[in-house]
């Protein structure tokens, strides 16, 4: 790990924080015209069925999406920060990976709090995770050991960072939101860096069982974000008919979208320590459509 960088990664995080009480403009309204979602994140568009939808609909669309998408962020990172909490209590004090951690610990749970207030001014209301995604969390975050976990969020980072700066830079984007994915994209680019740096002390030694497994760790945590985005009870909201078929249509859609809009970033990470052998490659082309 290049202690210089973190070094100086924790030096940006103590001198230059950023409020998202102070950050963020949460007094202004959506106005006329502002959107939450850029339309190719929507897991209907491109499909004929989006061409039937209302202009009300399409925008109570991204607007679900969006909550939906955020509450995933913020329950992922709570995880992780579960994680993180125990992780901490094995290393001293004066360690540089403590010391950093206990920033980051800082800032993700100054994003749980930006991510429910966002929500709330959102007027949204989040589909619970699956009993299976529950079961999961909980599972890998307790007994995974921390590498595995390490590799679990620097995906989840990536995927998260890839799908904020989308939406962040869509024109007409409300501006709560754009400042919000702002906030969000600035600080997770220093946790991106650090685990990066982190997990190339444990990539360097793995040989090719471990780093096969590394590459399905990450492989099913995108799979795991992915799946909690589209849900069946967004369509029942805005109207639709029969949204078991509409919801069967939007999963194929949205996996192909996903796929060609959020997965570069991971795919070149997992190719730069070995992650792709006869052993992984096929379950990446089948699973996420990736060429690996």
């Amino acid at each position: 790990m290049d202690e210089i960088e973190v070094e100086r990664l924790i030096k940006i995080s103590r001198e230059r924080p950023l409020d998202p009480t102070t950050f963020i403009p949460w007094q202004l309204e959506p106005a006329a015209g502002d959107i939450f979602l850029p339309e190719f994140l929507t897991s209907l568009h491109g499909l004929e069925i989006y061409n039937t939808l209302t202009p009300a609909q399409k925008s109570e669309l991204a607007r679900h999406e969006l909550v939906q998408v955020i509450a995933s962020y913020a329950w992922g990172e709570c995880l992780f920060c579960l994680f993180m909490t125990r992780h901490i209590l094995t290393l001293p004090l004066d360690n540089i990976e403590h010391r950093f951690l206990l920033r980051e610990l800082i800032e993700e749970f100054k994003h749980q709090e930006m991510f429910g207030q966002a929500i709330a001014k959102l007027g949204g209301q989040p589909v619970p995770q699956s009993g299976l995604h529950k079961f999961l969390g909980m599972f890998s975050n307790k007994y995974l050991p921390a590498d595995y976990l390490f590799m679990g969020s620097v995906s989840v980072e990536l995927v998260t960072d890839v799908y904020g700066t989308h939406a962040r830079k869509a024109e007409h984007i409300y501006p709560v939101l754009k400042k919000m994915f702002d906030l969000h994209t600035i600080e997770e680019a220093r946790h991106i860096i650090f685990t990066k740096s982190l997990l190339k002390t444990y990539a360097a030694k793995a040989g090719y069982i471990k780093r096969t497994l590394y590459s399905y760790v990450i492989l099913g945590n995108i799979l795991f974000v992915r799946t909690m985005y589209v849900k069946k009870e967004i369509y029942q909201r805005i109207g639709l008919e029969n949204p078991d078929k509409v919801f069967k249509l939007a999963a194929k859609n949205f996996k192909q979208k996903f796929r060609e809009k959020c997965l570069t970033d991971i795919v070149e990470f997992v190719d730069s320590w070995g992650g792709f052998n006869r052993a992984t490659r096929w379950a990446w082309r089948w699973i996420l459509g990736v060429k690996a």
